[in-house]
């Protein structure tokens, strides 16, 4: 667990990623296409007085699905981006609510990775669905050096 966490494109990422700090996203990598996405939904998070914002749900799954790709290629010292993400809302994430985002690779080639992820809340509610095609290249492309 910790040992991805330590390593240099990881440590990279969490430095470089203010868009996932502003919405109070943390995460874990437990093994290679294996990680836990927490975000807790919070005044920040919401489009209605109560519901949060289908925006911060996407961002949190794109975040998920692209953490699962990069665990899958961090040892080849590549990074991922985001090709394309199909997102399906099921259930409204709402305030107070513990987000876990999970996901998987369906398929992972020389470049090209497929991913699911699912957002449930604290209850096992599944909140939204999402499939994501995404791009792995070195990671001296994307800065990191």
């Amino acid at each position: 667990m910790k040992e991805y966490l330590d390593h240099p494109i990881v440590k990279g990422y969490i430095d470089a990623n203010r868009f996932g700090i502003l919405l109070d996203m943390e995460f874990d990598i437990f093994n290679p296409g294996e990680v836990l996405y927490l975000m807790k939904i919070s005044e920040k998070h919401l489009a209605t007085p109560f519901a949060a914002h289908g925006g911060s749900i996407s961002a949190m799954m794109d975040a998920t699905m692209g953490v699962c790709a990069l665990s899958q290629v961090i040892d080849e010292n590549k990074v991922v981006s985001t090709i394309e993400m199909k997102i399906s809302f099921l259930s409204p994430g709402k305030l107070g609510d513990v987000l876990k985002g999970t996901a998987k690779i369906i398929k992972s080639g020389r470049r090209i990775i497929f991913v699911e992820g699912l957002i449930e809340n604290q209850d096992g509610k599944k909140i939204a669905m999402a499939s994501g095609t995404f791009n792995a290249y070195p990671m001296e492309k994307a800065g990191f050096e």
